[in-house]
């Protein structure tokens, strides 16, 4: 069973900074690669980090260099610390396991959730004001 739990979303003004956490269960980590999603209003779900059980990561480009994903194994975390805001980030923030016979490193497009397993937890909201 994976348990799934965010928390570090707020409300910035553009140009600031916050760090998202995700507290995963141990299952999660030995088994899959991990990744942050995001969704905003009236909007499908998209990709925005993702990293591999080596540390290796992957972002998509709308947040390259602003963004980074870490984990810490030893407490079963993800982060996502988010520098440089822009509104256009406002979404609710998920973290996900990540299907690791797809993803590559370096490259954003192969962060996907492993097919089946519909695993979230219940997000955190990120608001960035102009």
């Amino acid at each position: 069973q994976v348990k799934l739990v965010e928390s570090g979303g707020g409300s910035v003004q553009s140009g600031g900074s916050l760090r998202l956490s995700c507290v995963a269960s141990e299952y999660t980590y030995i088994t899959y690669c991990m990744g942050w999603f995001r969704q905003a209003p009236g909007e499908e779900r998209e990709a925005v980090a993702g990293i591999d059980n080596a540390g290796r990561t992957a972002y998509v480009d709308s947040v390259k260099g602003r963004f980074t994903i870490s984990q810490d194994k030893a407490e079963n975390t993800l982060y996502l610390q988010m520098n440089s805001l822009k509104p256009e980030d406002t979404a609710m923030y998920y973290c996900a396991p990540v299907d690791p016979f797809l993803f590559s490193p370096d490259n954003g497009d192969t962060i996907v959730t492993v097919k089946g397993l519909n695993y979230w937890g219940q997000g955190t909201q990120v608001t960035v004001s102009s």
